[in-house]
């Protein structure tokens, strides 16, 4: 399998407010920057978009290194928490509905098709491409 590097990140105005994300996918010498966002969001509805939308851009199965300093999508995967969530029909343990459950079903289905290894990054800080995602995601929020 190919091995590709993700970086994504999401921001919102006022959360909810107007909202972008941004994600870099870099595979060998070839990189690819994209962007979106929504008039009336939340930021972690954009961090998850993010990577939804690089997992969903990759043609087939693949190796996957993604980067990111949202916590809420990292430790969600990472700790189990969505499989849980999933598995009691959305519901988390204090019987609250999960939310962004829609988001958290289409990320599913790509985790499921790559390898994806977890990185977490601090945000605004020392990583160009992590910044450079920041950059995309406040600049789509901009348009709002």
């Amino acid at each position: 399998m190919k091995t590709v590097t993700v970086y994504t990140d999401g921001a919102c105005s006022g959360n909810p407010g107007p909202g972008g994300w941004g994600a870099i996918l870099e595979y060998g010498p070839h990189v690819r920057e994209l962007s979106g966002g929504e008039a009336q969001t939340t930021n972690n509805r954009m961090e998850l978009t993010a990577v939804i939308v690089a997992l969903e851009k990759l043609k087939e199965p693949c190796i996957v290194e993604l980067y990111s300093d949202s916590k809420y999508v990292l430790d969600s995967l990472e700790k189990g928490w969505v499989y849980n969530w999933e598995k009691n029909n959305w519901v988390k343990k204090d019987k609250k509905p999960a939310l962004n459950a829609d988001l958290w079903q289409q990320l599913l289905v790509q985790i499921r098709r790559h390898t994806v290894h977890f990185h977490w990054v601090k945000g605004h800080a020392d990583n160009p491409k992590n910044n450079r995602c920041d950059q995309l995601a406040v600049a789509e929020s901009k348009k709002f």
